[in-house]
C-alpha cells in the first residue's frame, strides 16, 4: 500500500486506475483480523466488551476467509468490517430474532431464503448516492484548488475567503457521500447491512456499515460529532485497533493516543504533506475541543447537567461557527495535497485556526483552567445547597399539620423560642456599651425604668 501511495504521489496522474483505495480498505480488513485473533489467544477476563464480541476462537476456512477479504460490494471504497460480522452473514445468524421476540416482527424474506428483502432500502441509498454526486460535479466546477491558490482568491476580503474554503470542503465531502452510499446500497441489497430491529420503533434497521452522515457533519456543533459521523468504519478501525490499544490499560486515553491515532491515520492515507498537516493540528484541535466542552460548556447548563439554560442557545450557534470554520481550514490541506499549495492558502486566511487552537491551548495551560474549575464548584455547591433546601421546605410543607416542624408553638410564628435568652442578650450588649464609653472618659450610666425598655427595643427591633 505505501509503495502504491508512493508511486501515485510522484506519478500524479489522474487518468490512471487507482489502487490504493482497495488496498486501504485490506489494510483496515487484515489489520482488524489479526488483532481478533490475538484477542481470541487471550484469557477472556483480560478483554474488554468490544474485544470479546470480535475475537475470533477458530481460524476460519481460506474460502471464507478469502470471501471476507475479497468481499466485492466494499472491495474498492469500503466499507470495512470485521471477520465476526462477515461470519453471522454467510452463518445467516445475523438475521435471527433476539429471545423473547415476537415472530412478527421478523423482516420479510422471498420463499426459503432468510436474508431479509432488501431492494427498497439499498434503491433508497443508491439513488442518494447518485445525487450527491451530481451535486459534487457542479459545485467542483464553482469551487475548487485551482480557484484558492489563484490570484483571482484574493479579490475577496477575508469572511468571503472563509466561506469559500467552507464551500471546498463541502464540494470535497459530496464526492465521498456520493460513492460512500453507493458502497454501502451494495452491501445492504447484499444482506450484509442488516442491523436488526429498533426497540423504539419496531422498524428494521440497515445501517451496521453505515460509513457517513452527511447531516451529522454539516450541523456538528464540536469535533468529536464531526469526526464520529465521517468515514465510521475507519473511525472505528482507528478507535479499536489503534487509539485503545496504545493506551495502558487501567488508565483513559490521552492526547498521546489522539496524536499517535492522527498520525497513523495521515500514514494510512499516504504521504502527501497536506494529509500529515490536516491530522496533525486536528488531533490538537481535538484536544482544545475537548477542554472547551468539559470546563466551559457546564456554565450554560443546569448544575445538575441535564438542562441548558437560557444561555445555552449562544453557545451553541458559537460552537457551530467555530467548529464549522476551524474544520474548513483544517481539512483544506487534506484536499490540496502539496506544502506549498496548503501553507499558501493557510497563509490567505492568515492561519486562523492554528492561531486560535496555540491560544486555547495556552488559555488552557495557565492559571484560567483551574479558575473556570473553581468557579464551576462553587456554582454547584450553591446551587446544589439551594437545591437541597428547597426539597427540605416542600417535604415540610407536604406533612401533615400536626407533623409539622414548629420553633416553639406557644409564642406564635415569627416569634423567637428563647425569648429569655434574648432580653439578656440585649442586656448584655447595653452594658458594654456603657463601660467601653467609660473607659473613652465619657460620662455613661446604666438606663433604668422606660430608657432601658426602650434601649432593649432598640436592639431587639420590635416592641416588647
Amino acid at each position: 500500500m505505501s509503495i502504491s501511495h508512493i508511486y501515485r504521489q510522484f506519478a500524479h496522474a489522474p487518468d490512471k486506475v487507482d489502487i490504493t483505495g482497495a488496498q486501504m480498505v485490506l489494510v483496515m480488513k487484515l489489520t482488524g483480523f489479526c488483532w481478533n485473533v490475538y484477542d481470541g489467544r487471550l484469557k477472556q477476563d483480560d478483554l474488554a466488551d468490544f474485544q470479546k464480541e470480535r475475537a475470533i476462537l477458530r481460524l476460519p476456512s481460506l474460502l471464507d476467509f478469502a470471501g471476507f477479504v475479497l468481499f466485492f460490494p466494499s472491495l474498492f471504497a469500503g466499507p470495512s468490517f470485521d471477520f465476526v460480522d462477515y461470519r453471522r452473514w454467510i452463518e445467516t445468524t445475523m438475521f435471527e430474532l433476539p429471545k423473547g421476540a415476537d415472530p412478527k416482527t421478523a423482516p420479510r424474506t422471498r420463499g426459503q431464503r432468510k436474508i431479509p428483502r432488501s431492494g427498497t432500502p439499498a434503491t433508497i441509498k443508491a439513488v442518494i448516492g447518485l445525487l450527491w454526486i451530481f451535486l459534487f460535479l457542479n459545485f467542483s466546477s464553482w469551487y475548487n484548488t485551482d480557484f484558492v491558490v489563484s490570484d483571482c482568491y484574493m479579490t475577496y476580503n477575508l469572511l468571503r475567503r472563509i466561506w469559500i474554503l467552507e464551500m471546498l470542503g463541502f464540494s470535497t465531502r459530496m464526492k465521498y457521500y456520493g460513492v460512500w452510499y453507493l458502497t454501502e446500497g451494495a452491501c445492504i441489497l447484499s444482506g450484509l447491512g442488516y442491523k436488526g430491529v429498533d426497540p423504539k420503533t419496531g422498524q428494521h434497521k440497515w445501517n451496521r456499515l453505515e460509513n457517513v452522515n452527511p447531516w451529522g457533519i454539516e450541523t456538528a456543533q464540536n469535533s468529536r460529532t464531526y469526526l464520529e459521523n465521517w468515514n465510521k468504519n475507519t473511525n472505528n478501525w482507528l478507535r479499536n485497533y489503534m487509539y485503545l490499544r496504545v493506551t495502558p490499560k487501567g488508565q483513559k486515553p490521552g492526547f498521546r493516543a489522539s496524536l499517535a491515532t492522527f498520525i497513523t491515520s495521515a500514514f494510512w492515507h499516504g504521504f502527501y504533506p497536506g494529509y500529515y498537516l490536516s491530522f496533525l493540528l486536528a488531533a490538537f484541535l481535538q484536544t482544545v475541543a475537548k477542554n472547551f466542552r468539559r470546563h466551559v460548556r457546564p456554565f450554560f447548563l443546569t448544575p445538575d447537567g441535564q438542562r441548558p439554560t437560557q444561555y445555552k442557545i449562544y453557545y451553541d450557534i458559537l460552537s457551530y461557527l467555530t467548529t464549522q470554520t476551524a474544520f474548513c481550514f483544517t481539512t483544506a490541506p487534506f484536499v490540496l495535497l502539496t506544502l506549498p499549495s496548503s501553507l499558501l492558502v493557510w497563509s490567505r486566511v492568515y492561519f486562523y485556526t492554528v492561531l486560535g487552537t496555540a491560544a486555547s491551548m495556552a488559555f488552557f495551560a495557565s492559571p484560567a483552567k483551574p479558575w473556570l474549575i473553581k468557579r464551576l464548584n462553587a456554582r454547584n455547591k450553591a446551587a446544589n445547597q439551594w437545591q437541597q433546601e428547597r426539597q427540605q421546605q416542600q417535604q415540610q410543607q407536604a406533612l401533615p399539620p400536626d407533623q409539622q416542624k414548629v420553633e416553639n408553638p406557644l409564642m406564635g410564628p415569627g416569634l423567637p423560642s428563647d425569648p429569655g435568652k434574648e432580653l439578656d442578650e440585649a442586656i448584655m450588649e447595653i452594658r458594654e456599651e456603657v463601660e467601653a464609653r467609660r473607659k473613652r472618659g465619657a460620662s455613661a450610666s446604666m438606663p433604668t425604668g422606660r430608657d432601658m425598655k426602650a434601649a432593649v427595643e432598640d436592639k431587639l427591633g420590635r416592641k416588647l
